[in-house]
Order: structure tokens, then sequence, then C-alpha cells
């Protein structure tokens, strides 16, 4: 992990190195839950209240940190549904969402993040 310097504060520059169903290694550590990357840090064994359904609830602590985009993985099938209001208030806490299948959401964030944009990702590792 490195950080960049953009508008004045340093934003992490995480990289996600693979993802394969159930596993994913970021900055050279593999974890076996679903995890949020938040800044530079890995908040791992994240989970939702509701299980495949993304509730605002489910990422208080994305919208504390203030990314100004949130990458949604919904898991290698993408079963794992989007509750309706999230796009709204994400809006209006100034956070662009992006979501995809986990494959495709890896991709985004690492493209993102070497760009040194204030990214954050919530990602479901299965279904």
């Amino acid at each position: 992990m490195c950080k960049l310097m953009k508008s004045g504060k340093w934003i992490a520059k995480m990289h996600i190195d693979s993802y394969q169903f159930g596993k994913i290694v970021i900055d050279g550590t593999a974890y076996n839950s679903d995890c949020l990357i938040l800044g530079d840090s890995v908040q791992v064994n994240w989970w939702r209240k509701q299980g495949h359904l993304l509730a605002v609830e489910d990422l208080q602590s994305v919208i504390a940190a203030k990314p100004s985009i949130l990458v949604v993985g919904c898991g290698a099938s993408r079963l794992m549904k989007i509750s309706e209001d999230i796009g709204q208030v994400l809006r209006e806490h100034g956070i662009e969402l992006f979501t995809a299948n986990t494959n495709k959401a890896v991709a985004r964030f690492n493209e993102l993040a070497e760009k040194g944009e204030n990214v954050a990702s919530a990602l479901h590792l299965t279904c």
C-alpha cells in the first residue's frame, strides 16, 4: 500500500492482487471473508444484517469514511442484492455508487485506486 497526495489529503492506494470465489488477496494479505476496504484499512468478516441484501445500515462505516466512490462487489454470480434506497443515501453524502459482480468490482476498484481516486469497496466473496 502506498499513499498519494490529492487535494491536500493523503489518499490510501490499496491494491487487490487477486480474487477467486471465497478468497481475495489485498496488498499481499489473503482474506476468506467478505470485507470492506476503507482508506488504508481492510475490515474483514463484514456481514450484512440481512445476509444477501445490502442495506444502508450495512454501510455506516463507508458513509463515515466519506469516499468519493463506493465499489460494491455483489458476489461471483452477483447474488447479493442492493436495497433501493442505497443509491439515494449515498448521493446525499456525495458518494458515487458502482456495482458489479465481484470480478468486475475488483478491476474497477484497482483502476480507480491507480488513478488516485478516494475509493472504498464492499466486497462479497462468494455467490
